[in-house]
This record gives structure tokens, C-alpha cells and sequence, in this order.
């Protein structure tokens, strides 16, 4: 490989973001469109597959503010719902955001990442952002220099380029950039999982409104997903814990399908489908850095905190985060006297996220939450207030916080009332949390 170049040589730019994806491209585009000079490295070329097709309502007024409203309605599937599915009371329960506190947020999409996610980097390189595919960061120093951050890179023709930018975004995803180059990530010792996952063509689908419901299945290790697409290809996954996949003898295909034949609602709707995709998997679910952001960088989407997708929350999450941190930068390199400020309402956000959501992530496969699931009540708006949390909106103000104070004084008292059953839960999961040994 050539000789890295030096500090001389670089290029200036106000801001240089790490990663093409929902986080990186919406800070992009936001930053770009109030004039700053904004170049974004994306490691691969789109369009490339991503897992994580199902999204929020609250994505989409995001979504107008961006303009890819129209483009995103093209390629999506209708997402008025969800449905959980416990064999623990052998059915089901169907949730629709239209019963949320506001309305006004009925529906989101399923989508194809691919489609998706080049969608939004499109958009940030109309907006005027620099757009490089195919490049890798390889390094950046934070304290070479109190006016900027120099971040070094390779195009996959070997050909090293470097940056001195005003501010650094990290949105690289699960690379986690920034918070490994600082020491900064922290497994989630709360929660642990893994996943497996492929696309299906030919599997049962609903036809009536439920049609582009996200389908959830409860089962002994862990859940399982059905997400429709819009040109007929399912998505379904299996987010396991790990003493589940100490028990794999097999390979990852026979594992998974095995898996998904233990769910029997699922394997039905399965049954004369066709695999079209390879089986993926990943691992390490659940981490955060233990900070957000610094002097002249900040993290956002996966590159800061991954949470356990049970609620489809990763997307708005990141693009959530993109949004506001692109408020913060320009408040940094326009007023630096109020930058601290900034930074610190903008930490604020993004704790706040993965704060919200991993409460229930947490306790989603305890018995009393299941039973709260499947008995749905709206007694003081408390049905409302947690649909508000599934269609993601937890940023704007909306009045649910006394609703899901109460939610979670009733889920207290379930569990408190069946002793029993609810301390040998917690012995389990405790138990099937534990992370795999490397040799074992």
C-alpha cells in the first residue's frame, strides 16, 4: 500500500462522516443543506443488503424533512401494525398504531435496506454533500491539532486519502469506529443475544390490512421475525439467546431452520416457501460506548449504542440521531461558545432511545409480560402509551410518561404476585444471557 499521506496534504472540510447508512447519510444531508462542506465515506458501494427492513412511524415526518418521502412510499409495504404471537397462550395479539396517543402516526414501511438506504445516500449527494463509496477509514487522530480532526482512508484501489475536519462523525454502524479506536464499548451485560436471519419467497402472508404487519413469535430461546416486503420476499430472523447456540452440532442453514421449526405458527406460514437469500447471523447484540460524543466528533445509530430489534427501532433510532446531530455540529462550528450546550442535549437524546426501549427489551420474554401483551387494556391510556413506544414517538413531548409509569407499576405487581414463576424467569434468563466461551 502507498505511504499514508501527511498532515499537509489533506483535504479540509468542516465535516467528515464515517458510513453511508440511515445515521450517516441523514447527517449528511441536514448538514450539507445549511452550507457546511460535508464529505461522507461509506465503506461499500450501494446497493448492499442490510438487515433491519422495518421501520417506526415516527420515521416519517423525518422522511418529509428530508424530501425521499415519495421515493420511500415507491419502494415500501404498508406497516399499520404488530403482531405478537405467544405459544405460551396459544395466540396471538394484533397491534395497531392508529390506538397510540397520537393518531396522527398510523403507519410506517417495510422496506428493502438496500432500496432504502441508497435511497438516503442519493439524497445526501444531491444536497451537496461528497459522497465516496468503496473508501475505508483506516485511522484518525482526535488531538493532532485543537482546530480539527485528521482521518485517514483507503479506496479499495489502494489509494490512501486523508481529511482535517472541523467535526467527525462516527456512523459507521457496528464497526463501532470511534468507540473501539477510544475504548469506549461496553457489552451490554443486561441483555445478550445473537441473530440469524434470510429472505423466504412463497411464504403465507396476510391479505386484509394486516397485510404489512411486522409478525413477532415468542418461543423457548429467544423470538423470531416475519417482516413482508413489498415485491413479495418475507424477511425472518431468530434473535436467540446464548446458551441456544451452544447447542448448534450443525451448520448455520440447518441450525436456522431447525430453529424456526421449533416456532410451529411460524414453520405453518413457512411450509411451502423457498429460501432465497444465504442465511446470515450476527452476534454480540446488545453494546453502547460509554460516551456519545467529544470536542470535535460525535457518534450516532449503531457506531454508539445497539439495542436488541425486538421493537424495529434501530432505523429511527439512527436517523433520529443523524438529525439531531447535525443540529448540535452546526451549533458548534457557527456558535462555538454554545457548543458544550449542544453536546450535552444532544447526549441527552441519544441516552434517551436505547433508555426507553430496552425497559421493555429487557422483560419482553418474562410470563408477566407476555400476559400484559396478550390482555391488552387501555385502562388510564396505558395501551396508548406503550403503542406511542412502538411507533417510536418518545422525542416530541407527547404525554405518555405518567401512562407507562403506571404500565410499568402493573408489570411490578404481575410479577410480584406469581413469586414463583416470576424468580425462576429471571433465574433462566439469567442463565441464557450468559455469553459463549470461545473453545467451549
Amino acid at each position: 500500500m502507498a505511504a499514508v499521506q501527511t498532515a499537509a496534504e489533506a483535504h479540509d472540510v468542516d465535516v467528515l462522516i464515517i458510513g453511508g447508512g440511515p445515521a450517516g447519510s441523514t447527517a449528511a444531508t441536514l448538514l450539507a443543506e445549511r452550507g457546511h462542506h460535508v464529505v461522507l465515506l461509506e465503506k461499500a458501494r450501494h446497493p448492499r443488503f442490510h438487515i433491519g427492513e422495518s421501520l417506526l412511524p415516527a420515521n416519517l415526518p423525518l422522511f418529509e424533512r428530508l424530501g425521499v418521502a415519495d421515493e420511500i412510499k415507491a419502494i415500501g409495504m404498508e406497516k399499520w401494525g404488530a403482531e405478537f404471537v405467544s405459544p405460551m397462550h396459544g395466540r396471538g395479539e394484533t397491534f395497531e398504531f392508529r390506538d397510540a396517543y397520537d393518531p396522527q402516526l398510523p403507519y410506517a414501511y417495510q422496506v428493502r435496506r438496500s432500496q432504502f438506504d441508497e435511497i438516503l445516500i442519493r439524497r445526501a449527494s444531491r444536497a451537496g454533500a461528497r459522497v465516496i463509496e468503496g473508501c475505508c477509514v483506516r485511522a484518525a487522530d482526535l488531538a493532532i491539532d485543537a482546530r480539527f480532526v485528521r482521518v485517514d482512508a483507503v479506496h479499495e484501489d489502494g489509494r490512501p486519502e486523508a481529511w482535517n475536519a472541523r467535526f467527525l462523525v462516527d456512523a459507521s454502524g457496528r464497526d463501532t469506529f470511534l468507540a473501539g479506536l477510544l475504548g469506549a464499548k461496553r457489552r451490554n451485560r443486561k441483555h445478550n443475544s445473537a441473530a440469524m436471519y434470510a429472505h423466504f419467497s412463497g411464504a403465507h402472508r396476510y391479505t386484509d390490512q394486516r397485510a404489512g404487519h411486522i409478525s413477532i413469535y415468542w418461543f423457548d430461546h429467544g423470538w423470531l421475525w416475519f417482516i413482508p416486503l413489498a415485491d413479495g420476499v418475507s424477511s425472518v430472523g431468530a434473535v436467540v439467546w446464548p446458551s441456544y447456540l451452544k447447542e448448534r452440532r450443525t451448520s448455520l442453514e440447518e441450525f436456522f431452520l431447525a430453529t424456526i421449526a421449533k416456532c410451529a405458527p411460524l414453520a405453518e406460514r413457512l411450509s411451502q416457501a423457498q429460501r432465497v437469500s444465504p442465511v446470515e447471523a450476527t452476534g454480540n447484540y446488545s453494546y453502547s460506548a460509554d460516551h456519545s460524543s467529544g470536542a470535535r466528533y460525535l457518534m450516532v445509530g449503531d457506531a454508539y449504542a445497539f439495542i436488541d430489534p425486538v421493537f424495529s427501532s434501530g432505523v429511527w433510532l439512527a436517523m433520529n440521531g443523524g438529525a439531531v446531530g447535525a443540529d448540535a455540529i452546526d451549533t458548534c462550528l457557527r456558535h462555538p461558545a454554545r457548543a458544550r450546550r449542544a453536546l450535552r442535549e444532544f447526549d441527552r437524546v441519544m441516552q434517551r432511545g436505547p433508555r426507553v426501549f430496552s425497559w421493555f427489551i429487557y422483560r419482553i420474554t418474562s410470563p408477566a409480560m407476555r400476559d400484559l401483551f396478550m390482555q391488552p387494556r387501555n385502562v388510564l391510556g396505558m395501551k396508548s402509551a406503550v403503542l406511542s413506544v412502538l411507533a417510536g414517538d418518545i422525542f416530541r413531548g407527547t404525554p405518555i410518561w405518567k401512562s407507562l409509569h403506571m404500565f410499568k407499576a402493573i408489570y411490578l405487581l404481575a410479577s410480584v404476585f406469581n413469586p414463583r414463576r416470576t424468580l425462576g424467569a429471571m433465574r433462566k434468563r439469567a442463565a441464557d444471557i450468559q455469553p459463549v466461551v470461545p473453545g467451549e
